[in-house]
């Protein structure tokens, strides 16, 4: 793949559904907190994913100088863990990864069903939610990445188109009447809040397969780094706009779009991020395949309709749980503190300083630190840093502010509800 695709790929993959939800967010925080937590967490999450590349190169470099053939095979994260630290790292990593994955597509499924309301209110967001999952069970036909390539970029112009469309509207709307911008109000907001942010620039958790369909893997930190920049365009501006235009109404309506009124561009924008929530849905499960058929033994048969067959008890859970817990917003929050937090910032970080912690391995490190950042001394203190702060604010502080928001949602209401925020005449 060449890497000017790869880098469409990142940027369209992990901006997707949760662009609906900053809004939300950044009245939870204030309008100063949700821009600086966005730059500081944006620098955070191209931080890890660049450890992550370095990680993989070196791991598929040792495993080559031992005529390991790849040709046929999809390298993944948990396997840079095993190759580089052993069975234990491997463990806990295929752990994070593959939960983290699995409610990344449950989420997809959710805002699926809660954006096609706004064109369709006939059927409620349950109904919808049926509908929408026997549609990406489809995924199961898509071998590998390489067949996301004209997709992807599809589906980063859809969230550009989404993004402006959002901002434009919401300052053409204007603000409401007796519009409030209270946030921050409470400590379990403020964390909630800062955590969906965590989990928007958490979402390399696919990186080790799209590195993997790259020629040049090497390349991959600066893409990732040009596409944070370019999703921040994105975010910024639409996030700030609609919290000045509709301020405390969002926290009771966690999906931006439901504010705007319908015309048009509106269904459009719907439309285009159904399109696109399908793409991201096939992009977090593509992994899970991967590991269900290395689990079973046909990750190697060229058959696609055996291999679909077997794809099938992947899909059948994240349908599941969609349906339990169909929170639109509070779940975004949840899975970033309890997961990304792991996922994608603590264990890649850790395992960097582990991998190269004597002095023979970072003299044949195949890829040294930045000089700038002041060699090994320098990247062993960003990663010290990452780690705590992140488990400390990310997993502790967003864990707990996190966890109790999404009970309040459980106790108001209940699990396999039909029409989370939906108007009372629809629900």
């Amino acid at each position: 793949m060449a890497s000017e695709k790869v880098e469409t790929v990142i940027a369209g993959n992990y901006v997707a559904q949760v662009l609906l939800t900053l809004p939300y967010s950044f009245s939870q925080l204030g309008l100063l907190s949700g821009i600086l937590f966005q730059l500081f967490y944006g620098l955070l999450g191209s931080w890890t994913a660049y450890l992550i590349s370095v990680l993989y190169v070196e791991y598929r470099t040792r495993k080559e100088r031992e005529k390991v053939d790849f040709r046929n095979h999809v390298i993944q994260w948990f396997e840079v863990l095993d190759g580089l630290l052993g069975k234990h790292w491997r463990n806990v990593g295929l752990f994070f990864n593959c939960t983290f994955l699995l409610f990344g597509s449950v989420i997809q499924l959710i805002a699926c069903a809660s954006n096609i309301y706004y064109i369709n209110d006939s059927l409620d967001k349950r109904t919808w939610t049926y509908i929408f999952g026997a549609c990406c069970a489809t995924t199961v036909f898509i071998p590998s990445f390489h067949n996301y390539r004209i997709w992807s970029f599809l589906g980063l112009m859809m969230t550009s188109y989404t993004a402006w469309y959002l901002t434009i509207a919401s300052l053409i709307h204007g603000q409401i009447e007796g519009v409030k911008h209270s946030g921050p109000t409470t400590m379990v907001l403020y964390f909630t809040g800062a955590t969906n942010i965590l989990y928007t620039f958490g979402g390399h958790a696919v990186t080790v397969e799209i590195m993997h369909a790259m020629w040049k893997p090497q390349k991959f930190k600066l893409i990732y780094l040009i596409a944070t920049l370019y999703v921040l365009t994105l975010t910024l501006p639409s996030a700030s706009a609609v919290y000045w235009a509709f301020g405390d109404m969002l926290l009771t309506h966690s999906n931006a779009l439901s504010l705007l009124p319908r015309n048009g561009y509106r269904d459009t924008a719907v439309v285009l991020m159904l399109i696109h929530q399908f793409i991201t849905f096939g992009f977090a499960c593509t992994p899970l395949y991967f590991v269900w058929e290395k689990f079973i033994g046909i990750h190697y048969t060229k058959s696609v309709f055996k291999r679909a067959l077997a794809r099938l008890p992947v899909v059948i859970p994240i349908w599941f749980l969609a349906i339990i817990f169909p929170f639109f917003g509070p779940i975004n929050s949840t899975v970033g503190s309890l997961l990304v937090s792991f996922t994608v910032y603590i264990i890649p970080s850790l395992a960097h300083m582990v991998t190269f912690s004597s002095a023979s391995a970072r003299e044949n490190a195949v890829e040294r630190p930045p000089p700038f950042l002041g060699g090994w001394v320098g990247s062993y203190c960003v990663n010290f840093f990452v780690v705590v702060w992140v488990f400390v604010v990310g997993f502790g502080f967003g864990g707990w502010a996190s966890m109790l928001n999404f009970i309040r949602q459980i106790d108001s209401f209940g699990l396999f509800t039909k029409c989370y925020q939906c108007p009372p005449h629809k629900a």
